[in-house]
């Protein structure tokens, strides 16, 4: 049994070399005040389960919203009662926090009918010493005669506090636009995040992650046991290999989703997908005794989609009886499984032994390497147009779509820019023809590559999202690495 929290909120635990993503509001308060009716009235969506039993919600969730043209991440938390009385108190205490350290802001949501409580007092105390930025809502206040209810909360200390309805779906807009003020640039990277490759170690639980980093390390830097689920954390080390400096990412095993428990671990398992999207190169680690699991093809999706460089590894091969030991056949075994990765390498190793470990990093670092790598631009266009002069897109209904010209944008991934008169005109089909001919051209390989299709005002984002996604044009802040 995890040691009850103590009674602050730490600081933030993002570690300092991890580039930003999209910024993370955690929405606390105390049981029954109505933070998942918010979180469901931000998302337009009954993903929350709501109830009038106090302290229905005990895992988080976590959704995109986007805002003012910012999309922001909303975490909703359990009910937190700071004066835990039963051990799933406790671990709803936990997760709770384990929110607000990873959060840039929180949403301390209370109840205009009860008033302020002892709870919410001392949940306002706990968020004080937490450091973090804190919009007040005052929930419930359905009609304006509970207006009145609002000033009581001043008391708190923490700052203006805002009239919503989650049932009304009043002053929704005013509190995310101050939550907005309040958080760091988006995009925004730490310097020295710059150049330092990052590979994150990823897999089911016990199929040796935590060996084979100790392996790469020479040290005990993990623990290590048969018990799935010793890996609670994403653990980051900084370490040289052959002169070359990287930062190498432990992680929990991510179970399918079914088979998560409650807590703790549904809070491991969001990092361990957390250290993919901050990664340059997921290892997606394999056991040699049960190759390609169905966890094993949603967490190499996890990867695709996140547009991260690859390298697939067959722990324990020394489990694997000589007689069977032949690494070609295994390799089509294992690339037929992961038909979406078929270009991405495939290493043997044994965290036991040290057996392929030398070879893996080295190979991590290539995949790295061709992530970061720029095409010739003017042989870029002769060579995707002459693929469109022999292949023209299909047409859709009445019309097809047309590419004026094309050019590389970032890197880590590669990202590509198709200037077309309508991306909504484009089959999905001809987009992995493109990404095909780009790929064999200039050698691709391990890395996943960006796709973006640009005209009429939208966005077709392609490549690791297979279906497409189509958003509204943003204007782009300027050029670089797309991290």
């Amino acid at each position: 049994m995890e040691q009850p929290a103590p009674s602050t909120i730490p600081a933030p635990t993002r570690p300092s070399h991890a580039p930003r993503g999209h910024a993370m509001v955690a929405i606390v308060g105390r049981p029954n005040v109505g933070k998942s009716s918010l979180f469901n009235a931000w998302i337009e969506n009954r993903t929350a389960i709501v109830s009038e039993v106090a302290g229905t919600t005990r895992d988080r969730l976590s959704a995109e919203v986007v805002h003012l043209g910012r999309t922001i991440v909303l975490v909703d938390t359990g009910g937190l009662v700071p004066e835990a009385e039963t051990t799933m108190d406790e671990l709803v205490f936990w997760q709770v926090k384990a929110a607000v350290g990873e959060a840039d802001a929180v949403i301390f949501v209370t109840d205009a009918v009860q008033g302020v409580t002892y709870h919410d007092r001392h949940v306002a105390q706990l968020l004080r010493e937490s450091g973090r930025p804190v919009g007040l809502a005052v929930n419930k206040v359905d009609s304006s005669s509970r207006e009145s209810l609002v000033p009581e909360f001043y008391q708190l200390g923490l700052g203006e506090p805002y009239p919503v309805s989650a049932l009304h779906r009043r002053g929704l807009d005013g509190l995310l636009d101050t939550v907005l003020g309040v958080l760091p640039p988006e995009g925004e990277a730490v310097e020295e995040a710059v150049g330092v490759p990052h590979f994150a170690i990823v897999g089911r639980p016990n199929v040796g992650k935590s060996a084979i980093v100790n392996a790469v390390l020479g040290m005990e830097r993990s623990i290590v046991s048969e018990i799935p689920g010793t890996t609670r954390d994403a653990l980051d080390t900084t370490w040289e290999f052959e002169g070359k400096g990287g930062v190498l990412i432990d992680t929990a095993g991510i179970r399918r989703r079914g088979a998560i428990q409650p807590g703790i671990e549904r809070y491991s398992v969001l990092r361990a997908i957390r250290a993919i999207d901050r990664s340059h190169v997921a290892v997606v680690v394999l056991d040699a005794t049960e190759l390609v699991t169905a966890q094993d093809l949603h967490i190499a999706g996890q990867v695709r989609e996140s547009f991260r460089g690859a390298v697939v590894v067959v722990n324990k091969w020394d489990l694997v009886p000589e007689a069977m030991r032949d690494e070609e056949l295994m390799r089509r075994r294992v690339l037929s499984r992961l038909r979406f990765m078929d270009r991405v390498p495939v290493r043997f190793t044994s965290a036991l032994t040290g057996e392929g470990i030398e070879s893996l990093m080295s190979t991590a670092f290539e995949v790295y390497n061709q992530g970061q790598r720029w095409v010739d631009p003017r042989k870029l266009n002769t060579v995707v147009m002459d693929a469109i002069a022999e292949h023209l897109p299909p047409k859709q209904r009445t019309s097809s779509m047309k590419i004026y010209r094309v050019r590389q944008e970032s890197v880590g991934p590669p990202t590509f820019y198709f200037y077309c008169n309508n991306p909504d005109l484009l089959h999905f089909s001809y987009e992995r023809y493109l990404e095909n001919v780009i790929r064999r051209t200039f050698n691709f390989r391990g890395v996943h590559l960006r796709l973006e299709f640009r005209g009429r005002s939208k966005v077709r984002v392609g490549g690791g999202h297979r279906g497409g996604v189509t958003r509204p044009k943003v204007r782009s802040g300027g050029k670089g690495p797309a991290r």
